[in-house]
């Protein structure tokens, strides 16, 4: 299945990056003030996972991993207005986006 033909939802981007919806504020605030590489430090689980994946999944990150991180922000922005998960408004901030870019770059080179 091809990435550009599959129809990406807010829903879709909030899977893929769910992993940081469960880091505790405290330790995101870290994570990204840092720039963590977290693509790598998990990147033997992320490529056992990899395996499970149907090729509509994998379409579908690949979706997101093309997609400009101010529109994954506002994605994101708009789902914290939506659950108030405090990670999500962290995701959102402008500062976010280097943390954000580093890590879909590393994703595209293990999974793609």
């Amino acid at each position: 299945m091809n990435s550009k033909e599959v129809e990406i939802t807010e829903d879709n981007v909030l899977e893929v990056l769910d992993l940081f919806t469960k880091i505790p504020v405290i330790i995101l605030r870290g994570i990204v003030s840092r720039n963590s590489n977290m693509v790598q430090k998990f990147q033997s689980q992320i490529i056992d996972y990899k395996s499970q994946l149907s090729l509509e999944e994998i379409a579908k990150i690949k979706k997101v991993t093309e997609m400009p991180v101010p529109e994954l922000q506002r994605i994101l922005n708009s789902a914290y207005l939506q659950t108030q998960k405090e990670q999500l408004r962290i995701l959102a901030e402008p500062d976010a986006e280097p943390f954000i870019t580093k890590n879909l770059q590393e994703l595209k080179k293990i999974l793609f």
